[in-house]
Order: structure tokens, then C-alpha cells, then sequence
């Protein structure tokens, strides 16, 4: 089996195209290249929308590259070292986000015929959901985008609550489910912003419209309280995971009967590899996974998922609508006018980042744009 020889990262701020808030304007994207003794190499990522990019990025070009050099190339083999190396450091968080970036490269060059072939397709194609980073939205232009959702052909849309004043989010939901119609699947995500006095309350408020699910009402590390919610609100969902870090984490919600949806970001797991584990766990459960985020990764291992899934999309927000893609070579996901998104059949991950957005938004050693 090749060898790791060496590992570059380098750190990019990249502006959204549609701010999240007034202090989210940018992400922060670490691209690392994995290169084996016999030549070969891989290209991956990790991601952060405010804060750590740049602490990633310290971690990938210091510890966990020099742990990296001279193991196999094998991303569980690799992951397992490296995450044991790292975990006096953090067991998750910082560190899974960092060691992502590695595993998706080893990934990128295990996966030949493409991440879908190599994992095992179970669906040709899988539905969108809309989703905005909207609180600051006034009425008016969260319907508007609504709208926009339901023109493109998705059939389910999620929108953000969790204002001080609970009248305001319910009409704010019930104004975006009057434009979207009833067939319509309307998610919320109130992103840990109560507690569960207020969390059992607004559920209640909100049933008359319908949620499909309610996303992370609580911080999201309070496993107990969770489980109580889900007994104090029964018949609404509960989605949570886009926090959580490893599949220790994973088991401990579905154990406690914390959710109904589990929500692991690729990256912020650590990869592929801990992202695979964590949807066995979530099957012997028969709870099923929503990838969060990351559309152009996400939407490929919901291919491969055992049970059904829904990709989520944030408007404007994807690597395609952020520019950071290379448009002449084949993309690695498409979302079509029926709401569905399809699979590219590149080879590895499918993601091939344009050379020149890259050079003009490299951070240098400063904090700067080089």
C-alpha cells in the first residue's frame, strides 16, 4: 500500500455572494493536497463559514502533518492515526474539522470511478431542499425567497426562527407557508437559540403550520434535554447533528432518544470515513440522515445512503454559486428543474477548484489576501 509523502494546505476567505448577517460576509475554505510516495494525489477540504479556518488550516500544516507523513493511504487507516494523535488536543470540533480535509483528499484519490461508485450507489438521484440563513430577512424578502424556492421546482423549504419575540417567527412562518402552499414540506431551524421552556412553547406555536422538522431548538451538546423535548412535543420532529462531532457523540443522541433526524456535516466529523460510521450507527437506529450542508458533497453520499434523504442547498451559497468550482471540467453534482439532484461521474470527489479564485483569495501570513 502507498505511503502518505506529504501534505500542503493553504487558507482561503471567500465573500458570500449572499451575506448571512452583518458579521458573516465570507467563509473560510482550507484546500489541502495529499500526495502518496508513488506519485499520486488527492485533492480535499475543510470549511468553516466565521471562525477556525485559519486554526485549521495552523493544525493541518503543523501536527497533523507531520503525523500524516508515512502512514498508508488508506482513509480509515489514516483517520484512526491521526485522530488519536490529535484528541489530547480536542476529541472534536477543531480538530475533526482540520483532519477532514485530509481524509476527503485520501478519499478523493480511493475513489476512481467516483464517491458514489466507490461507497455504493443505492439512488440515481435525490430531492433539494431550499435553505436560508434568513433571520435578518424582513417579511417581504424571506417570502420572496420562498417563492423563489417553490419556482425552482424543490418541494421542501427551511427558513430560520428564533427572534425574541415568538409572535413575530410564528408569522413570519405562517407568512412563507401561505406562499408555498400545504404540499410543500416547511422546515425551521431555531439554531440552539432556546431553552427548553421556550423551545416546548414555540414547537406548539408552530404546529398549526406544519413543521416537518424543528432543527437544533436547544444547544446542541444538551442530550438529556432533548430527550425530554421530544417526550414533552410529540409529533414534531426534532433534526440535530450539524454540531456534533464524532460518532461517539452520534451514538450517545440516538441512545438517548435525543432525535428523530440526524444531520452530520461531512467536515465537521472529521470526513468520509467518520461520516460513514455515523450512518451505521443511524441505521441500526432506523433513524434516517440528512447530510448538512455542502451540497456538492453532501448530495453525493445521500446516493448512498440506506435510507431516503434530502440534500439541503443555502441560496447562493454552494461552492458552484460561490465560483470556487472550475466550470470546464464536469461538475460534481446537478440539481435539475424537478427539485432533484444527480450525481457527476468524475473521478474522486468530483471537486476541481478554479485555479484563479484560489490565488486571489489565498490569505497569507498575516491574515491578508496575498
Amino acid at each position: 500500500m502507498s505511503v502518505i509523502a506529504e501534505v500542503r494546505s493553504s487558507v482561503h476567505r471567500v465573500p458570500l455572494v449572499r451575506p448571512w448577517g452583518p458579521n458573516t460576509t465570507h467563509i473560510h475554505l482550507v484546500v489541502t493536497r495529499v500526495i502518496t510516495d508513488d506519485g499520486r494525489a488527492g485533492t480535499g477540504f475543510s470549511w468553516a463559514p466565521n471562525v477556525g479556518g485559519r486554526a485549521a488550516h495552523t493544525l493541518l500544516e503543523s501536527d497533523i502533518r507531520d503525523a500524516a507523513i508515512g502512514l498508508p493511504a488508506h482513509p480509515a487507516v489514516a483517520y484512526d492515526r491521526l485522530w488519536w494523535h490529535l484528541h489530547e488536543a480536542g476529541r472534536g470540533g477543531l480538530t475533526t474539522i482540520a483532519l477532514a480535509a485530509v481524509d476527503l483528499a485520501l478519499w478523493d484519490l480511493r475513489a476512481p470511478a467516483g464517491l458514489v461508485e466507490s461507497i455504493g450507489r443505492r439512488r440515481d438521484a435525490v430531492p433539494v431542499y431550499g435553505s436560508g440563513v434568513n433571520r435578518h430577512y424582513g417579511v417581504d424578502e424571506l417570502v420572496d425567497q420562498a417563492r423563489r424556492w417553490v419556482e425552482r421546482g424543490l418541494t421542501a423549504v427551511k427558513i430560520k426562527v428564533g427572534l425574541a419575540d415568538l409572535d413575530e417567527d410564528v408569522a413570519r412562518v405562517a407568512a412563507v407557508r401561505r406562499v408555498i402552499g400545504p404540499g410543500v414540506r416547511l422546515m425551521l431551524d431555531a439554531n440552539q437559540l432556546w431553552d427548553l421552556p421556550r423551545a416546548l412553547h414555540a414547537i406548539e406555536a408552530f404546529r398549526p403550520h406544519d413543521p416537518y422538522w424543528i432543527e437544533e431548538p436547544l444547544p446542541a451538546d444538551d442530550v438529556q434535554a432533548y430527550a425530554r423535548l421530544r417526550e414533552g412535543a410529540p409529533g414534531v420532529p426534532i433534526a440535530l447533528g450539524e454540531n456534533t462531532h464524532t460518532p461517539w457523540q452520534f451514538r450517545d443522541l440516538l441512545t438517548a432518544g435525543a432525535c428523530d433526524i440526524l444531520q452530520p456535516n461531512v467536515v465537521r466529523v472529521g470526513g468520509v470515513t467518520p461520516f460513514l460510521r455515523i450512518v451505521d450507527l443511524a441505521r441500526a437506529f432506523n433513524v434516517p440522515v440528512h447530510p448538512h450542508l455542502l451540497p456538492e458533497l453532501s448530495g453525493q453520499l445521500a446516493c448512498c445512503l440506506p435510507l431516503p434523504a434530502m440534500v439541503e442547498d443555502v441560496e447562493d451559497a454552494s461552492f458552484a454559486a460561490l465560483g470556487l468550482l472550475d466550470t470546464a471540467a464536469p461538475p460534481p453534482v446537478r440539481i435539475g428543474d424537478d427539485g432533484l439532484l444527480r450525481p457527476g461521474d468524475g473521478p474522486g470527489l468530483g471537486l476541481r477548484f478554479d485555479v484563479d479564485l484560489l490565488k486571489s483569495t489565498r490569505l497569507d501570513d498575516d491574515g491578508g489576501n496575498s
